[in-house]
């Protein structure tokens, strides 16, 4: 039993990743377990159908937006925009499998409130693209402009566990007062606090600092980018959490 225990203890990160992934797409697609279900999350996509989505501050949604496969994909990024849940969210964890096209750019944005022209102008932005040919210089699973991995000492460059376009990947994206935490495939890139000092000094040195309600709406909706390539979403699910009472 040691020599196991002591085995599983030497799992690199990278194949814990590949562990999380290959666990992933063994389960139904777009479907939760019963002890899933039991825990509190709830999928936003059933693979069939639009129902609960709209272009941000629309009540329709342009046809760019398809149901593809079982996916939810922007086919046509020249006529998607962003895409919206219906509901809005405080504090909880999400997880998505997502596919980029051939150096695509995308992103998922949260607290998006329509105060804001943009979901951007309110909502911080989870950053999806193809690493490899999109020209954004934000990289995948970074919190755009704000936070970034550490460099991974094996490349000189930062932290990467995204697969190529075309593959799938999946992100964790956890919401909370205490902490916010990013992941790709399994791996953690970063962890931050919304409304702390560290946050306000980097927003105050972003783009951002010029929009006033730039990440201070505490509830919002989850806004999907579709403008920049196509792209395709799968098993999207959502727990929402209840902050702690004071």
């Amino acid at each position: 039993m040691k020599r196991i225990h002591l085995t599983l203890l030497a799992i690199p990160v990278f194949a814990v990743g590949t562990l999380i992934a290959q666990t992933a797409a063994s389960k139904a697609n777009n479907a939760l377990t019963s002890e899933e279900t039991a825990a509190g999350w709830k999928l936003l996509f059933d693979g069939k159908g639009l129902s609960g989505w709209s272009n941000f501050k629309r009540d329709s949604i342009k046809p760019g937006w398809q149901v593809q496969d079982g996916t939810l994909a922007c086919v046509d990024p020249k006529n998607a925009g962003d895409l919206a849940t219906a509901g809005q969210y405080e504090w909880f964890e999400l997880e998505v499998d997502f596919k980029m096209g051939d150096g695509a750019n995308s992103g998922i944005m949260y607290h998006a409130s329509p105060t804001g022209r943009a979901a951007w102008a309110t909502g911080p932005e989870f950053q999806l693209e193809d690493n490899a040919k999109a020209t954004d210089p934000q990289r995948c699973g970074w919190l755009y402009g704000l936070y970034k991995p550490e460099q991974d000492p094996k490349t000189g460059k930062p932290l990467d566990t995204t697969k190529p376009a075309g593959e799938w990947n999946h992100l964790r994206l956890l919401i909370t007062p205490e902490k916010c935490i990013h992941e790709i495939n399994g791996v953690k890139y970063f962890e931050y606090v919304l409304g702390s000092d560290d946050f306000k000094k980097r927003v105050a040195a972003s783009k951002f600092s010029k929009m006033k309600n730039f990440a201070k709406v505490p509830k919002g909706y989850l806004v999907f980018q579709g403008d920049h390539g196509k792209v395709s979403f799968r098993n999207m699910k959502i727990r929402e959490i209840k902050a702690a009472k004071e």
